[in-house]
């Protein structure tokens, strides 16, 4: 790991998961969602270093068996009420012990199967040539949200609802799937949270923008993984 100028993928990977046990250990396409999420940075030219932070034994055999460098986390950082954030910020203080402080960090969520190497060299380039300060990825959305009102009504959140334009006549909104955030790792501990400066976001895939978290996730996931493998195997 270079110790200036280096962009460093930090995925944080609990042991602990309500919705799914041992949910960072689960398989998609015959590889763990821990294993793909550290496959996903190693292929990505923009990234010098990859590193797991947990708290879990397993989790930590396979981040280092996949070529990752493991920060154990301590337990008052790995329960249910912690934050990204607080791990992250945890991971980079050791990192800092040994003089190898980034200067740009990916921070990757495991729990996102289908990370491509490509959108995470789009978004280090956006932040280490200056252009933005933080960016996420994205998916087009031309959905009419609503929310309930407190007597149980419903009432339009992003539209007129006196007005119904076509799908093709509405400027699209962009969700954040979570897969991951580029930020400079100065300006994270300035402002102890992800979003700050200027952000922009990096437009994914919609169809492979899954977030596994509970088991239809998961069987959602793997039945795209085969659809992938079947598709491969058919242009050959």
């Amino acid at each position: 790991m270079r110790s200036s100028g280096s962009v460093v993928a930090i995925i944080p990977a609990r042991a602990g998961s309500k919705g799914i046990p041992g949910k960072n250990l689960r398989t998609v396409g015959g590889r763990s969602l821990v294993r793909r999420a550290v496959d996903a940075a190693r292929a990505a030219g923009t990234i010098d270093a990859v590193v797991v932070s947990t708290d879990g034994d397993a989790i930590a055999a396979e981040a280092a068996d996949a070529g990752a460098t493991v920060v154990r986390r301590p337990t008052e950082l790995a329960g249910d009420e912690a934050s990204s954030e607080s791990g992250l910020l945890h991971a980079l203080d050791v990192l800092g012990t040994d003089g190898t402080a980034p200067e740009v960090v990916v921070f990757l969520q495991a729990t996102s199967p289908f990370v491509d190497p490509a959108d995470l060299d789009r978004a280090v380039d956006r932040v280490r040539s200056g252009a933005a300060d933080v960016v996420f990825a994205a998916t087009p959305s031309h959905a009419f949200l609503w929310r309930a009102a407190a007597d149980g009504s419903a009432v339009a959140v992003n539209h007129d609802a006196a007005t119904r334009p076509r799908r093709q006549d509405r400027e699209p909104e962009y969700r954040e799937t979570g897969a991951f955030t580029v930020f400079r790792a100065d300006a994270f501990r300035q402002h102890r949270h992800r979003f700050h400066g200027r952000v922009e976001f990096v437009v994914v895939d919609p169809v492979l923008a899954v977030d596994v978290d509970d088991l239809a996730d998961l069987a959602h996931a793997e039945a795209l993984a085969a659809r992938a493998h079947a598709d491969a195997l058919a242009t050959h």
